[in-house]
């Protein structure tokens, strides 16, 4: 502990037993030993009591660490909410707006602006398909057709607006 050597140690004895004598030389030696184990439990003390601060501290540490973690989680989360929520309106306004459009396709009576001057349009050649034609329920867009539940059709989604913005 101090860099003291066996050799030293006896000399220290030897020369306690000629001060003290062989009376006083046990109660000197346990009086030295008290006071050694009282610096000890004192130095055990000081340190332990310093290992529980330095701990404390890093746990507060790490739970700031954490805290901070929580708040840049918790704000991403609040922008990707606020983009969701902006592009969701932004879809609605144009579906809104389409359905307008639709509805004011709808109302009024289909255009006939022939110059009388234009030759009549040649008559459409006549196509036969290879496959026979389709069934009414089988194409999406068959305005006869009625919409049912879970219809993801784009007829059937602009129907679904607009009753819902009406």
């Amino acid at each position: 502990m101090f860099g003291i050597g066996t050799a030293e140690l006896m000399i220290i004895a030897l020369i306690a037993l000629i001060v003290l004598g062989p009376e006083r030389l046990p109660k000197a030696a346990r009086f030295a030993g008290l006071w050694v184990r009282r610096a000890r439990a004192q130095w055990y003390s000081v340190k332990s009591e310093l290992e529980r601060e330095l701990a404390a501290e890093e746990l507060k540490r790490s739970m700031q660490d954490a805290q901070r973690s929580i708040a840049d989680v918790g704000t991403q989360l609040r922008d990707a909410e606020q983009h969701a929520r902006s592009s969701f309106d932004d879809v609605r306004k144009e579906a809104g707006d389409l359905v307008a459009q639709a509805r004011r396709m709808s109302s009024e009576p289909p255009a006939t602006h022939r110059s009388l001057d234009a030759a009549p349009a040649p008559a459409p050649t006549p196509v036969t398909p290879d496959a026979p034609p389709l069934p009414p329920d089988a194409i999406a867009g068959d305005p006869t057709r009625p919409c049912r539940r879970g219809d993801r059709s784009w007829r059937c989604t602009l129907t679904e607006t607009a009753a819902k913005a009406a």
